[in-house]
């Protein structure tokens, strides 16, 4: 299928809420957790080709809110009794291939990656939590949300592309290639409620997890 793309003059649309998708909790919940960690590990091996020290250490703080919203996570699925690592066995497949085509060959594309896809599938699982009785939606929203990172990859982003203003273009053009399989862990989220998703339904809410995306990219000063 073909992603909807928002509107130069946004038309009205009923909104969709993605409660009506909401999964199990353990099944959102684990892999919430796994996708953290996941970005957490990725981050990770970045760092080794982070062109500078002050790269580096911008690397660990974004890792550190990574590993912190996985450890809030782990938090809830342990409260509820369950073990962590069984919760987020079904989704290791997906998430690793994910993760495997959304690498990036640099330090650059790696940053721009974790961007990507912690501002996008924390905005879904954000929605997705609404669904949730209101004692684990206020905690996990308050996980979620409560560590934002963006503001620090934009200073560093902007400051190397300004200082090499041939990077706009290249992590542009990546960032458009990453949207794609983004949106499909996204997709796949909303599917495991086992509620019929159908285009029609979802188009709303994607066409707004877009605007959201491209007004994150607009804020690098890259076109999405």
């Amino acid at each position: 299928m073909q992603w909807p793309r928002p509107a130069a003059k946004p038309t009205p649309v009923a909104r969709v809420e993605l409660d009506q998708f909401t999964p199990d909790l353990l099944v959102f919940l684990g892999h919430a957790a796994y996708l953290e960690l996941a970005l957490f590990e990725t981050l990770g091996r970045s760092s080794a080709f982070a062109p500078d020290v002050r790269a580096k250490e911008t690397t660990g703080r974004i890792a550190e809110t990574t590993l912190a919203r996985h450890r809030g996570l782990v938090a809830e699925i342990e409260r509820s009794g369950h073990d962590a690592t069984e919760s987020m066995e079904p989704h290791i497949a997906a998430i690793d291939e994910f993760r495997a085509r959304t690498e990036g060959t640099d330090w650059y594309e790696a940053i721009v990656a974790d961007y990507v896809a912690a501002g996008l599938l924390n905005d879904v699982f954000v929605r997705l939590a609404a669904g949730l009785s209101a004692d684990h939606h206020k905690r996990i929203v308050s996980v979620l949300e409560a560590h934002d990172d963006a503001p620090l990859v934009v200073r560093e982003l902007s400051a190397a592309i300004e200082a090499d203003p041939r990077l706009a273009s290249r992590l542009a053009l990546w960032g458009r290639r990453l949207v794609g399989d983004t949106l499909l862990v996204a997709r796949a989220a909303v599917a495991a409620s086992h509620v019929s998703a159908d285009d029609e339904r979802l188009e709303p809410v994607f066409t707004e997890l877009i605007a959201a995306h491209t007004r994150r990219m607009d804020a690098l000063g890259l076109t999405a």
